[in-house]
């Protein structure tokens, strides 16, 4: 009997878990039952009652009296059964200008409450909803771009030292949310996560649960305070919400605050975020599924790529320009990825991939000092390679050289080692398939395909369709997401070529070609 080996165990194992996290999402949105004859929470607004809307904001979270608050807005007869957008002026203190805080306090009440001296009243009214919402984030500006070979500005080591502190910054849209859902909540099975949000009342009824809907808020919205901003316009959006799309929320929040402990940054956060907001239940559920798939897909990749370069003692078949240029393409992109300031979720995968890549090319040019290994099938593999290269530079090396003469002429950076790496990366985005074309060539020569590592290739070449897809969903450079769709034109040249040259499955070993096998003169289609 033949145990199965680890990879197909760890594949089983993180599927069902996988499985299971996406079922277990899906409980999120299952009302709990309450049973006759067991105590039940019953909703305030269920009694259909008029509430009024009062804002108000202040330095502090938690002001003393009502001397430090500044009022927003009020609306006496709030629709809270609809959603609503509207548009106000926020005062801006000095000291929150002076990179300090600012939060907003929204009251949702009776409509015949009055005014409260101070926010500690709204422990001793038992019918107020309150919540507070941080408008400030404090954020590293982007680095102001310059035309390198224009005049030096005076000011911009100053402006450089500027930009390695985070400033305050006030976020120009706020979505708060009511959940508003006709529901009754058994006394003993209430969600944990709500547990902390409900205000009970008359014995067995919880007041309207007010949240920050975080997620619509993203980095774009953040606007940077300077000294002379004594006033910002911002749009409040208001959206009632479903017991399930609320507890879901509280457990977005919570695991993005997980994400922060673990060192990722605000920008990483809300990569993430982009991928929760206005998503469909359903649509979210399958893009967490296909995520992990990718992922899944990049560590069976990543193994199976080490597994075949270990084995790996010749170059037959192999393009060894095609090695060398991906182990510095995927340099150059990581070092682009990391320049850009890109989420982690982009930057790991092309980190660990730069390190295979640069691990590869180590192991081919070790392969090629060895020259007590090369075999006929090798060297002509390399003569083929060279012709292929020697095409290539008639039209590479100009275009690369003329992009980054234009980019710095014409074009605002912000330093020399950026216009370098842009310089670099654009060639690489630009004309990097080329680079994939000897590999083709080799191929089309050797009228083989049987050397090339071809479960690792359908590995990253699922991976480039999915790519496709969270190019849009994941920020990402526009020149990352372009290469994404080049790589699939890629894809299906080499798909073509293995349809053209078949592999010959009763050869003991499929990844690699002998001298036997390569027939340098036929142009004729190999057979089964």
């Amino acid at each position: 009997m033949q145990w199965p080996s680890l990879s197909l165990i760890f594949t089983q194992i993180f599927l069902a878990y996988i499985v299971y996290t996406i079922y277990s999402m899906s409980l999120l949105f299952v009302t709990p039952s309450c049973e006759d004859g067991k105590p039940c929470l019953k909703s305030y607004l269920n009694q259909k009652p008029r509430l009024q809307l009062q804002i108000y904001s202040s330095v502090e979270k938690y002001p003393a009296d009502r001397q430090q608050l500044d009022f927003i807005y009020s609306a006496r007869d709030f629709n809270y059964t609809h959603s609503n957008s509207f548009p106000v002026s926020l005062n801006v203190p000095r000291k929150t200008r002076n990179n300090g805080t600012l939060f907003l306090h929204f009251f949702i009440e009776p409509s015949s409450n009055k005014h409260r001296e101070s926010i500690m009243d709204v422990e001793k009214d038992p019918y107020i909803s309150y919540t507070a919402i941080e408008m400030t984030q404090y954020v590293i500006p982007k680095a102001e771009a310059i035309n390198l070979l224009g005049e030096k500005d005076s000011n911009a080591k100053k402006k450089k030292e500027t930009f390695l502190h985070p400033v305050t910054h006030i976020k120009s849209r706020i979505t708060f949310t009511i959940m508003t859902d006709d529901i009754k909540l058994p006394v003993h099975n209430v969600p944990a996560e709500l547990i902390h949000h409900l205000k009970i009342v008359q014995g067995r009824t919880f007041l309207p649960i007010v949240k920050n809907d975080f997620l619509q808020t993203r980095h774009s919205d953040l606007v940077r305070l300077m000294p002379h901003n004594n006033t910002v316009n911002m749009t409040l959006q208001y959206s009632p919400i479903s017991l399930g799309k609320l507890r879901m929320l509280l457990h977005v929040e919570g695991s993005m605050q997980t994400m922060k402990y673990l060192g990722f940054s605000d920008k990483d956060v809300d990569e993430v975020k982009g991928i929760f907001a206005d998503t469909n239940i359903y649509l979210l559920g399958g893009t967490f599924f296909i995520a992990t798939i990718h992922l899944l897909f990049d560590f069976l990749a990543f193994k199976n790529d080490v597994s075949y370069w270990r084995r790996k003692d010749n170059l037959v078949g192999l393009s060894r320009w095609t090695v060398v240029w991906r182990g510095i393409s995927q340099t150059v992109v990581f070092l682009y990825l990391l320049e850009e300031g890109s989420s982690l979720l982009v930057l790991m995968p092309a980190g660990i991939g730069s390190i295979i890549e640069i691990w590869k090319l180590k192991k081919v040019l070790k392969l090629r000092l060895n020259k007590s290994h090369n075999s006929v099938a090798e060297m002509k593999t390399r003569e083929f390679d060279m012709e292929s290269m020697r095409y290539l530079s008639y039209l590479l090396y100009p275009l690369v050289i003329g992009g980054a003469i234009y980019s710095l002429l014409y074009q605002p950076h912000k330093s020399w080692y950026s216009w370098s790496i842009n310089s670099l990366v654009n060639g690489v985005y630009a004309f990097g398939f080329l680079f994939m074309l000897p590999q083709l060539f080799v191929n089309y020569k050797l009228k083989s395909v049987a050397h090339l590592p071809w479960r690792t290739f359908m590995y990253k070449a699922f991976n480039t369709f999915i790519d496709d897809v969270f190019a849009f969903v994941i920020v990402t450079p526009t020149a990352h997401r372009i290469a994404c769709f080049r790589d699939d034109t890629i894809f299906l040249i080499y798909l073509y070529q293995r349809w053209l040259y078949p592999v010959d499955k009763s050869r003991p070993d499929g990844d690699t070609i002998g001298e036997e096998s390569v027939d340098y003169g036929s142009s004729s289609k190999k057979t089964n």
